[in-house]
């Protein structure tokens, strides 16, 4: 079973909601993503988003492009998420793993191989949030083929898509809670609880809530109306907060301690 079904069913039986952290790989270190996000599982992060860096985000706020600049500074690639993935695996993680890049990564690599490299790093998803459902046949079928989830994005605009979108998920649908760009926001568009009540009523997998999502507050906002939710820019700005103790050889634990503190925390 693919490890995001898994996980799922796991939490559901135990009447809990998912939360899911995000951080882009490499920031500010391939060594230090491996002991963040051993750090983040510790404090009880339930699956991983796995941010490819890239040079132009579209989807993504200042704070996520700030984290890919610096992960490419150290030129890392796609192929460096994976190896990361693959580390952490060995040092005894059971998280699912959700890789989320943009396409042009992905074709860089050539699609099937991309998938191939995915299942051989023990990686369970996949977001490509510039892919839309209308092209993503191809990428779909080959996903597939290789037992991994291509996860879709919904977001509030998508209205006479949503059941469309819902319908043809696999693993889980990301439902987008804000317009715009990823980011920390103080509150979410009017319409967010009847949007996912929507989406909840097309799907036949679980549903999660991201984009905007900051404090352990607004986590309680949504953790009874979905099956989970992504943690990305705060997440990023807490290891942005503590560079000066995450950017030496070995990652210091004092800043190791402050991503476990604030997953903690958010987590409940």
């Amino acid at each position: 079973m693919n490890r995001i079904d898994q996980r799922f069913a796991e939490l559901k039986e135990r009447g809990e909601t998912a939360f899911i952290p995000f951080l882009t790989v490499g920031d500010p270190s391939a060594a230090a993503s491996v002991e963040l996000i051993l750090e983040m599982e510790r404090a009880g992060a339930d699956l991983v988003e796995l941010g490819v860096p890239y040079s132009d985000p579209l989807a993504d706020g200042p704070v996520i492009q700030r984290s890919s600049e610096r992960a490419l500074l150290s030129k890392i690639t796609i192929h460096d998420v994976m190896s990361v993935a693959r580390e952490v695996r060995s040092r005894g993680s059971e998280l699912p793993f959700i890789l989320f890049t943009y396409y042009n990564p992905v074709l860089q690599v050539g699609l099937e191989r991309v998938f191939k490299l995915m299942k051989e790093h023990d990686i369970s998803g996949i977001i490509i949030p510039d892919l839309p459902l209308e092209e993503d046949g191809e990428t779909r079928a080959i996903a597939e083929s290789f037992g991994i989830h291509l996860i879709p994005l919904v977001a509030p605009t998508s209205n006479e898509r949503v059941k469309r979108i819902a319908a043809s998920a696999k693993g889980f649908v990301y439902c987008v809670s804000s317009l715009g760009v990823t980011g920390v926001r103080s509150e979410f568009f009017g319409g967010i609880d009847e949007f996912l009540a929507t989406v909840k009523e097309a799907a036949s997998v679980p549903v999660v809530v991201g984009f905007g999502i900051s404090t352990r507050e607004q986590v309680q906002r949504f953790e009874q109306k979905v099956d989970g939710v992504v943690v990305g820019s705060a997440v990023v700005r807490t290891i942005e907060g503590a560079l000066e103790h995450l950017q030496a050889d070995s990652a210091h634990p004092e800043g190791l301690l402050q991503i476990h503190n604030f997953v903690s925390q958010l987590k409940g």
